[in-house]
């Protein structure tokens, strides 16, 4: 008789897998990576991460107006995986949107801080460095552009 594995034994092959994938050297520098960052607006069959969605192209499309980003607060652009954030008046910053912990789209900006529900890590407004963990890694910047009203991600 062929003793089947039991659901244990999968799960830990699985995850360690899973996790030597994740730990692999990518071979580049971070600080290029496809993470983006900043109020949620999303489009629909995205999947709950938007981990299946298209990664945002930079051809400069207004991704917002200076007025719907609060002073010290942020708007987060779920498609784009931007997070697009206003520490001071006039002042603008835009990050990756998604968690440096465990890859989730974060939740919302408030308190001065960019927020992950997932497992709450918090990010500042100001630098995307890790306020609370289990993050150990800062959010990625990402660039935008602003002229006028408008803001573009570049």
């Amino acid at each position: 008789m062929t003793q089947r594995p039991k659901r244990r034994t999968i799960l830990l092959a699985t995850g360690a897998a899973a996790l030597a994938v994740g730990c692999g050297d990518s071979g580049g520098d971070d600080s290029g990576s496809t993470e983006q960052t900043a109020e949620i607006t999303e489009t629909p069959g995205t999947g709950e991460t938007g981990q299946d969605a298209d990664p945002p192209e930079a051809d400069g499309e207004e991704l917002a107006t200076t007025d719907e980003i609060p002073v010290g607060g942020g708007k987060i652009f779920k498609d784009e995986k931007v997070v697009v954030t206003q520490p001071e008046e006039g002042q603008f910053k835009a990050f990756s949107a998604i968690c440096t912990h465990q890859q989730c789209i974060v939740a919302n900006v408030e308190g001065g801080t960019i927020n992950c529900t997932c497992h709450g890590s918090k990010y500042s407004i100001t630098d995307g460095a890790v306020e609370n963990p289990p993050a150990t890694r800062p959010l990625p910047a990402e660039k935008i552009e602003v002229d006028g009203n408008s803001i573009r991600l570049t």
